[in-house]
């Protein structure tokens, strides 16, 4: 009975804690400011993590190149055991060659002298490294880019859903007082309908906001590399940025596009390009390689091999190859060369392309300026109209469609307010990215 008694405690104990630790997991919450979601981000993305990763491989490659100067040197060893010898007939007598069994050993070396074609590569991997550091320059501005741009999204579906759950609220409460006078005779039944048509109407767009909400977070914890369990907590409000915006209206005009990460790998590429066509010149020129070995020999007829007799074999060469005629050289030559060609035309292209790029984000962000100061007036003269025409609703001088008239224009403001600023932010988030600014 005391076991029974036990376990039933212990059951009950764990029955207790599970749903404790269950419901602590679904509640773990991340305080998050855009700063420290990109700094998660760049931490946790993998796409980060491959660039560096590819960083490490070109500077591999950069190693491998010069270590083509280095000597190299290999030691080997043979025995051969003959079971027939050869024989050669001279003058009707008949002369075994060699014996029966052949050891040898030795090391080799050899290193190259005059190589062209090697230091141009090491040259060209040395760009090549940089060009590396640029793309993961380029997917690291991409990502800040995209981080910003989701957490400016998520605080415009919040601020959306804090002011369209208010408009719901404040329906609902509209709709309670009709309807109690509605029960004292004092109202229409008219002014009941409408008051509940309009709390209905509000909240399939609160649902969807909230909706919204939740795919918000869920694009931005896959940005930052982070598991879906974990709750994030933004307090921050479109409307503390607002001063940014009247901030930007002097802002330099000039499209500086020197730290685009664009145009910086092309014309880094440019460089690997002339790097090709700089090696495969080397080819017409001459190389000039050092070889030495040493060996020992020995040759027997029985299996003692600790008592053969070794002898030395040493030598040393130096080697000069001059190329004379490779078609496909020249061929390669022209190809690079044409690629280089098209390489400089795709990236005046891609240089007009930006500017304009920059300039509409420019224009788009004082357009957003403008509106932002109009929807501010627009939002303060909204919540006098809907405060006058609630207090003639409540004098009997208003009518209920003219109140809800007024929510909605106020509601309307309010949004839109929100979306203005929110339209600044993105896009000069766009042209940060656009001028290559890490913020």
């Amino acid at each position: 009975m005391i076991k029974k008694g036990f376990l039933g405690k212990t059951w009950l104990m764990l029955l207790a804690v599970i749903p404790f630790t269950a419901n602590a997991q679904e509640q773990a919450k991340l305080d998050l400011t855009l700063e420290k979601a990109i700094e998660i981000a760049l931490a946790e993305n993998p796409t980060m993590k491959v660039a560096g990763d590819d960083i490490e491989l070109k500077k591999l490659a950069d190693k491998e190149a010069w270590q083509n100067l280095l000597p190299q040197i290999s030691a080997s060893a043979s025995f051969n055991h003959n079971f027939k010898i050869q024989t050669i007939v001279m003058g009707g007598q008949s002369f075994k060659m060699g014996t029966e069994n052949n050891a040898n050993g030795g090391v080799s070396l050899s290193m190259p002298l005059f190589a062209p074609s090697i230091t141009r590569m090491m040259k060209m991997t040395k760009d090549d490294i940089l060009a590396a550091e640029e793309k993961a320059r380029a997917s690291k501005l991409d990502l800040i880019n995209q981080v910003t741009k989701a957490y400016y999204q998520l605080m415009l579906a919040q601020d959306s859903y804090a002011v369209l759950q208010k408009s719901y609220k404040q329906a609902e409460d509209n709709f309670n007082v009709v309807s109690a006078k509605f029960n004292q005779g004092s109202v229409s039944e008219y002014d009941k309908i409408t008051a509940e048509v309009q709390k209905r109407n509000l909240w399939p767009n609160v649902v969807s906001t909230e909706n919204g909400i939740r795919l918000a977070k869920l694009q931005l914890k896959v940005l930052m590399g982070i598991t879906a369990d974990v709750d994030l907590n933004v307090t921050d409000k479109l409307e503390n940025y607002q001063d940014n915006v009247f901030s930007n209206l002097s802002a330099n005009e000039t499209n500086d596009l020197s730290n685009n990460t664009t145009l910086r790998q092309l014309d880094l590429n440019a460089k690997l390009l002339a790097h090709q066509v700089r090696i495969q010149k080397a080819n017409y020129l001459p190389t000039l390689s050092l070889a030495g070995s040493w060996s020992y020999t020995s040759m027997a007829n029985d299996f003692k091999i600790f008592h053969y007799t070794w002898n030395p074999y040493v030598y040393g060469a130096l080697s000069l190859s001059i190329p004379i005629y490779k078609a496909t050289t020249s061929t390669k030559i022209k190809s690079a060369k044409l690629q280089l060609a098209q390489l400089n035309e795709t990236r005046l292209n891609t240089e007009r392309q930006l500017n304009m790029q920059a300039t509409a984000y420019r224009q788009n962000m004082h357009a957003s300026t403008e509106q932002v100061m109009s929807n501010r007036e627009a939002m303060s003269q909204a919540q006098k109209a809907r405060d006058i025409s609630e207090k003639r609703y409540q004098v009997g001088a208003g009518t209920m469609l003219e109140l809800n008239q007024s929510e909605v224009a106020l509601t309307q403001s309010q949004l839109t307010y929100c979306q203005s600023i929110y339209d600044f932010m993105t896009a000069k988030a766009d042209l940060d990215y656009v001028l290559g600014r890490e913020q």
